[in-house]
């Protein structure tokens, strides 16, 4: 049988579908062209076996098994068989989707795989296993996994903690498996978010590069294995813990998607694919620029104050007001009231109608935080309903943050929260939620089984329920900063909050990385106080915007307090990322490989528009800095290059920033333009717009 071959923006699927049992993904990489048959069969004839699409011993598989689960009554090792001819649409450069039935009568498995290449080369695979016989079939894995070629001999991944998410740490690709397991019940600080492999030294402009990302925001796995003989797997999927998915006769387990990734010019290319993936999903309104009170007043809900906060966020140029944790009742600290989504009466007696009005009528959107999956036991919730706290009722987990993870899973659960919310939400005509979740969840017992998987089910049921009743509420997937970011959760939200920490120096890095998975318009990136309330350091407020400038811009300070120059400055970075947004927030993403680790040097093109950043981190070693070579531009075409925003002082600038100067991209590119002698913790905003 002729292999399926999906192909689109240059990247190509190669699917074996000879034989009777599961096809063999034969290549994932560089578009093969109209490679004609005969030419196509003898190569994959010639070519390294590769596993099937869930790889078992009975495949010849002596490595981590696609599946594995058991059955109290004794277990058949599984052999599958197609039930059918594969079912395909493929469509020459636009990609398609691949449908493969499977089943193994005397194990009592029944398997459905789906594959699909997108318009960007994206391709997403999941699985569907139901169980076919009277025992019980206990699930303990079934992960989504593609090939890898022998010259991926490198791994790129990502830890983390709050406020200091996606840290990267490399290391050669070596026999065995390399697992990241998370176990904490959400996407997690520690999150890989992207596994990625590749050619030695790989970068953001050069390299061919291969990644997998579990869509899903519970726990998770994603694993890299090299067998001895020659065959490496790239793999992803949900975690599972003993027992916690058991399928009675006919029930059916399925998976998360999986999301691959290819690229054969680094990690821009890459990472450009799956923003591309997500924003086929559908456009989405200008991203206002929004206030979080959090850092501003903390849990001093005093009306006046947050009236002059509203007042002082209108003048410079703010377009949406959120109010955070506090409003409801008994929540003066965070030790209580999580669970009692009632305003409070004795601090807003009459409601939030007063702040939301005043909000409004300025012009601006208003928003609310909610951290609907928890709950304090010093609650009017818990005292009412114990055993709605997830876990054992005879022994609680242990806290975090004084406070434990409500049962969603249970029905009376939900719909306690669905009323809840959708109430505030209609009383309020609330914009905007910013979701919160501030723990890990530990010893996550529901109906006696563990239950990170119906948790994140039901989160995500009560989403999308809430999205359905209100069509244009947007929804901020936040978790103690960026401890659920995932496709899973941006499945159904508007944005994430990519860190706890709005220390610019900090957020340099951590929006870098998070910026291979999500695109800036996805990213929440606030203008914090001067001096940061995590870090302690203080940082000039030019490389506090310049920094925001690149996600959702957003302001995170107690403006009252701000000086008349600081407001006007700030007004006009806000009035600038407002002017450059079209491009910001719809543009290709590109980060030059700059020769300095001291410098980071990054922009956004979108046509004949871009909009770069060369951002001092450090001290600089050499005394003369090197140039700034500008990626991602038409080599052809002529732009005129200006600097965008306040210029900064005390420092040497080359002649280009005192006026516009006119240069071909491939000069930019390959020459490059003078740099400044920047000081630390300062950044230069460069504009470019095409002239012919």
């Amino acid at each position: 049988m002729s292999p399926v071959i999906l192909s689109a923006a240059g990247a190509c699927l190669v699917l074996d579908v000879a034989g009777s049992g599961l096809p063999r993904v034969r290549h994932f990489g560089a578009d093969l062209g109209a490679v004609a048959e005969p030419h196509l069969l003898p190569a994959l004839a010639s070519l390294t076996p590769a596993p099937p699409l869930v790889p078992v011993q009975g495949d010849s598989w002596y490595g981590r098994p696609g599946l594995a689960g058991a059955r109290t009554s004794g277990n058949w090792p599984v052999r599958w068989s197609l039930e059918g001819p594969v079912e395909t649409r493929a469509v020459p450069g636009s990609g398609g989707s691949v449908t493969v039935t499977a089943s193994d009568e005397r194990a009592g498995l029944r398997l459905v795989s789906e594959l699909a290449m997108d318009a960007q080369g994206v391709v997403t695979m999941r699985h569907a296993l139901t169980n076919t016989a009277a025992d019980p079939y206990r699930v303990d894995g079934l992960t989504c996994a593609l090939p890898l070629p022998a010259r991926a001999d490198e791994l790129l991944d990502f830890t983390g903690r709050w406020a200091l998410e996606k840290v990267p740490q490399r290391r050669p690709l070596a026999y065995g498996v390399w697992s990241r397991e998370n176990r904490r019940g959400r996407t997690g600080h520690d999150s890989t978010g992207l596994l990625v492999a590749g050619t030695g030294g790989f970068g953001f402009r050069h390299g061919e590069v291969w990644a997998a990302h579990a869509g899903w925001s519970g726990d998770h796995v994603h694993y890299v294995e090299r067998l001895q003989e020659g065959v490496t797997l790239l793999a992803a999927g949900e975690l599972l813990a003993p027992g916690e998915i058991t399928l009675g006769e006919g029930e059916t387990y399925e998976t998360p998607l999986v999301y691959f990734t290819w690229s054969d010019a680094g990690l821009d290319e890459a990472g450009g694919r799956l923003h591309g993936h997500l924003r086929a999903r559908g456009p989405r309104p200008a991203r206002p620029v929004t206030l979080n009170n959090w850092e501003a007043t903390y849990f001093d809900h005093g009306l006046d104050r947050l009236l002059a906060l509203a007042d002082r966020a209108a003048e410079v140029g703010i377009e949406r007001f959120v109010l955070d944790d506090g409003w409801f009742r008994h929540r003066r600290d965070d030790r209580a009231g999580l669970g009692d989504w009632y305003v409070d009466e004795q601090v807003w007696p009459d409601g939030l109608h007063p702040l939301a009005a005043h909000v409004r009528k300025h012009g601006m959107q208003f928003g609310l935080w909610f951290e609907p999956e928890m709950i304090n036991l010093d609650s009017d919730l818990a005292r009412e309903h114990p055993e709605w706290v997830l876990g054992r009722a005879d022994r609680l987990p242990p806290p975090q943050r004084n406070q434990h993870v409500l049962d969603l899973a249970r029905a009376e659960v939900f719909d306690y929260l669905l009323e809840r919310i959708d109430t505030l939400v209609g009383e309020y005509a609330l914009d905007y939620i910013k979701w919160d979740h501030n723990r890990d969840i530990a010893e996550p017992v529901h109906d006696g089984v563990a239950g990170v998987h119906a948790q994140t089910l039901a989160a995500y049921r009560l989403i999308d329920e809430l999205r359905r009743r209100h069509p244009g509420l947007e929804i901020e997937s936040c978790s103690s900063g960026g401890a659920r970011v995932d496709y899973g959760i941006l499945a159904r939200t508007d944005r994430v909050w990519t860190s706890d920490s709005n220390d610019a120096l900090d957020r340099q890095a951590i929006q870098r990385w998070t910026g291979l998975l999500v695109p800036p318009e996805l990213m929440g990136s606030h203008v914090g106080a001067p001096r940061d309330h995590v870090t302690g350091r203080s940082l000039p407020l030019s490389f506090r915007c310049a920094t925001a400038l690149f996600g959702h811009m957003g302001v995170e300070w107690d403006l009252t307090s701000a000086s008349d120059a600081e407001r006007e400055e700030l007004a006009e970075w806000i009035a600038l990322h407002k002017r450059l947004r079209p491009t910001l927030h719809g543009g290709t993403v590109v980060r030059a490989d700059h020769p300095d680790p001291a410098v980071l040097l990054h922009g956004v093109v979108q046509g004949g528009h871009a909009v770069f950043a060369c951002v001092q981190l450090a001290s600089r070693v050499a005394t003369g800095p090197a140039p700034l070579r500008l990626p991602g531009l038409d080599p052809e075409a002529v732009y005129e290059v200006r600097v965008a925003g306040r210029l900064p002082s005390g420092v040497a600038l080359p002649e280009w920033t005192a006026a516009p100067v006119r240069l071909q991209g491939s000069v930019l590119a390959g020459l490059g333009l003078p740099s400044p002698a920047l000081k630390p913790a300062t950044a230069l905003v460069i504009e470019l717009e095409l002239v012919r």
